[in-house]
């Protein structure tokens, strides 16, 4: 959700292992009301959910994760951040300009993610291996890298980000292998850093960097088919994977599925309309 720096260039999953969103989304819990509303861009609300949920979960770090997250994704929308153009050309990212971030969205980022670091490792000071805590802290780094990438342009600061949450993902997986949105930070490590000159993955594993590129796609895959929150946000970015992959039809039908599941986004009728 890191959990996005460039998370925009994963590869297609094959056609046949795609499930419906909505049968990973049906539960009635504020958080899973609070992520469709954040992925429909219903921004205001989405806070106000993610707020709720806070309040009556005082000590649970993941509300406090779910509203940067939302705080994040307004963001990236105003910004225009999210455009599949700008992922699929290597060059055109390279070259962006530098976006003019809105200094309020920053601040209550900053007071969401400290909020729900504190209660997270509150819970880890008791119980290190405490799985909800361990995600929260994994989602936290990922947003993290993500605002210095996409929001601030801060490419190789979000690096150590990446690499942090790579290895928390790890220890939590260790413990509980079924926590389908971990994998994907494991995933982005490997397989963005795979895609660099080999000269610079030989130089970035010197300093314990995971380039592998085969084993970043297969961690991928498994967030995009049993991840939990991340999965709608996975499904779009392997739409803008597929077309990096020149396969157009992949990325209209991986954009029709996800418009008709989010009907209010209009970021998917955008670019369905750009591959017309």
């Amino acid at each position: 959700m890191g959990l996005l720096t460039i998370h925009l260039l994963f590869l297609v999953l094959a056609e046949g292992l795609l499930s419906p969103i909505g049968a990973t989304l049906t539960s009635s819990s504020l958080l899973d009301r609070g992520y469709r509303q954040m992925y429909n861009l219903e921004f205001s609300e989405a806070h106000k959910t993610f707020q709720t949920y806070q309040q009556a979960h005082a000590d649970d770090p993941f509300g406090a994760t779910s509203d940067a997250a939302a705080y994040l994704f307004d963001e990236l929308n105003r910004l225009g951040v999210l455009q599949t153009d700008l992922f699929v050309d290597d060059e055109l990212f390279k070259g962006r300009k530098k976006p003019l971030p809105d200094p309020e969205a920053r601040k209550k980022f900053n007071e969401a993610i400290a909020r729900s670091q504190k209660a997270a490792s509150a819970i880890l000071g008791r119980s290190p291996g405490d799985r909800d805590a361990l995600l929260a802290t994994v989602l936290n780094l990922g947003l993290e890298s993500d605002y210095l990438a996409l929001v601030e342009k801060r490419d190789l600061a979000s690096l150590a980000y990446t690499k942090r949450a790579g290895l928390m993902a790890e220890k939590l997986l260790a413990a509980d292998p079924t926590c389908y949105d971990a994998y994907l930070a494991i995933g982005v490590e490997n397989y963005i850093l795979g895609l660099k000159p080999a000269p610079v993955r030989w130089l970035l594993r010197l300093y314990g960097a995971q380039t592998d590129k085969d084993m970043g796609i297969q961690k991928l895959q498994l967030t995009a088919m049993k991840g939990h929150y991340l999965l709608p946000f996975a499904r779009l970015l392997l739409a803008v994977a597929a077309l990096r992959d020149k396969n157009r039809d992949q990325a209209k039908e991986l954009l029709q599925n996800l418009a008709k599941e989010f009907p209010n986004n209009q970021l998917y009728k955008r670019e369905l309309s750009r591959l017309q």
